[in-house]
């Protein structure tokens, strides 16, 4: 589980050709998420054959949570940081926000065509439609591909890439529009915490 959840954060992969865009598609996307505020709804995650499932919460901007329904690991973000946290271990593994594909996704303006975020494939189908895309100044450390639903659009699920060409498949259902969530919902709750400055803390 924690090897799925750093595919899932060390998330670009290198992108060599460009495939043509509709830039009406991205339009349509990116229109869509920046209209939401908050989202919940249920998520099933597939990697190196494995399945999960959990609850999956967003609010815009910045923060995100992804609980696993079997395994005693949060993936959380305040806004500021991305958390791994293994509860099982008391540990907690940090990458920046900015780093991952829900960085994209939760960002205040969600601009997909002229900002730092390069659109490299889009595609077309009958009920659906898809964006591949990467932070343009990091190419070489993978993709993530969004997928929409049509009439209306709405997130249908990701699939990130990392270096390695490991893949991750996230879908998500019974999505819906969300605000009100507690204070601290998008904080990390734990009993101890590691003093790397000698000694362990504790919280009330």
């Amino acid at each position: 589980m924690r090897k799925i959840i750093l595919v899932f954060l060390g998330c670009l992969f290198s992108v060599n050709t460009f495939a043509a865009v509709d830039t009406k598609l991205i339009a349509s996307a990116e229109k869509y998420l920046n209209s939401i505020t908050g989202l919940m709804g249920d998520f099933v995650q597939t990697s190196n054959g494995k399945t999960d499932k959990g609850v999956f919460s967003m609010l815009r901007p910045g923060r995100v949570r992804l609980d696993y329904n079997d395994a005693p690991v949060q993936l959380i973000s305040d806004g500021d940081d991305l958390y791994f946290f293994d509860k099982s271990l008391d540990q907690i593994t940090t990458v920046p926000l900015t780093s991952t594909p829900a960085g994209i996704l939760v960002r205040k303006n969600i601009d997909l065509q002229n900002a730092d975020i390069v659109v490299s494939e889009t595609n077309d189908a009958k009920n659906t439609f898809s964006l591949k895309m990467f932070l343009r100044d990091q190419m070489g450390l993978g993709n993530m591909t969004v997928v929409f639903n049509k009439n209306p659009v709405k997130l249908n699920s990701w699939t990130v890439v990392d270096a390695t060409g490991a893949k991750t498949d996230v879908v998500f259902s019974d999505l819906k529009k969300k605000t009100d969530f507690d204070k601290n919902y998008f904080q990390i709750q734990r009993h101890k915490v590691v003093n790397t400055s000698g000694g362990d803390d504790f919280y009330d």
